[in-house]
């Protein structure tokens, strides 16, 4: 569990963002929409972690009882949804955890679409042929930028991850993707980067990508349970859009989960209009979100459909 100040905008729908923006005398109040918020789960992982110690599911319960009132608002987070990444018993103990938490008074809230990739195609060849003519065209243009780059796969435990220049260059290239980003939950520190680089022992990699000796773009990802999970990136712009480095990326991810036998490329939460474009598929998540004031908590039940982005997206989509 973490405590943090949760802004309740950050998944809301760009319509309702919009239409708050144009309500009077924003500055003065808008202070009161960020709320300091017990969560459980963890910001580093796909999925909570109990699933995967089997943790009761009534201690949530247990945990909204005791903390419930200190805390206006905890949120239980990342409850897969008939995860086809998790095992049969997994996704059921991830729905006994949702009926308990329903049944202690939680508001159930459709979370972000997790992006995958099933590993099952012999080569990048065929796993082209499964988008439309047009789009299969585009990213073969873009791919093309791939030759004038240098790109390297390091393991995290590397020499070269122990040199403070490095570090501080990873970390530029991270708060560069920060910055563009229009949706924020966790600012990670130099510290972080600096302990997930240097251990060894975690199954991390690194893809390295250079363009005339200098580094545009680094991509972490670690392989875990017969999974490639994609976790961290960092760019530089423009030189990364110039190269077309989201796309060329994503195809060496591929290309390595293939050479290593992996069953799938998790690309994770964000940017889902991309990924489906790049041949992802996606899997729900939900969150259990308890509010201490009955009021407000009936008025969330009425109005949490307008914080389900990616399930209106998703549902848009068809």
């Amino acid at each position: 569990m973490f405590v943090a100040s949760f802004d309740l905008l950050t998944t809301a729908q760009p319509s309702l963002k919009r239409r708050i923006a144009r309500w009077p005398f924003l500055r003065r109040w808008s202070r009161s929409l960020h709320i300091q918020t017990l969560f459980v789960g963890t910001t580093v992982s796909e999925y909570m972690l109990s699933l995967r110690t089997q943790v009761p599911a009534d201690w949530l319960p247990q945990v909204l009882q005791a903390w419930g009132s200190r805390f206006r608002l905890v949120i239980v987070k990342d409850i897969p949804c008939a995860s086809p990444l998790l095992a049969a018993t997994d996704n059921a103990h991830a729905q006994a955890v949702v009926k308990a938490c329903a049944e202690a008074g939680c508001v159930i809230v459709h979370g972000q679409a997790l992006a995958y990739v099933k590993i099952d195609f012999p080569d990048i060849a065929h796993y082209l042929q499964r988008v439309s003519p047009a789009r299969r065209k585009n990213l073969q243009r873009k791919l093309r930028s791939r030759s004038k780059l240098d790109i390297r796969c390091i393991p995290t435990g590397s020499d070269c991850f122990f040199d403070s220049s490095t570090l501080r260059s990873y970390y530029a290239l991270y708060e560069a993707v920060f910055a563009q980003s229009d949706l924020h939950f966790d600012y990670l520190s130099p510290g972080f980067f600096a302990s997930v680089l240097q251990d060894g022992l975690s199954g991390g990699v690194v893809f390295e990508y250079r363009s005339e000796g200098r580094l545009i773009g680094w991509n972490l990802c670690f392989e875990s349970g017969g999974m490639l999970l994609d976790k961290y990136i960092g760019l530089s712009y423009p030189d990364a859009r110039a190269h077309n480095l989201y796309f060329v990326s994503w195809f060496v991810n591929l290309e390595y989960a293939l050479e290593r036998g992996l069953s799938y490329y998790v690309a994770g939460w964000t940017d889902p209009e991309v990924k489906a474009q790049l041949g992802a598929s996606f899997t729900s998540t939900q969150h259990a979100v308890y509010v201490r004031n009955p009021v407000w908590r009936w008025l969330v039940r009425r109005v949490s459909g307008q914080f389900e982005r990616d399930r209106f997206w998703r549902e848009a989509r068809g």
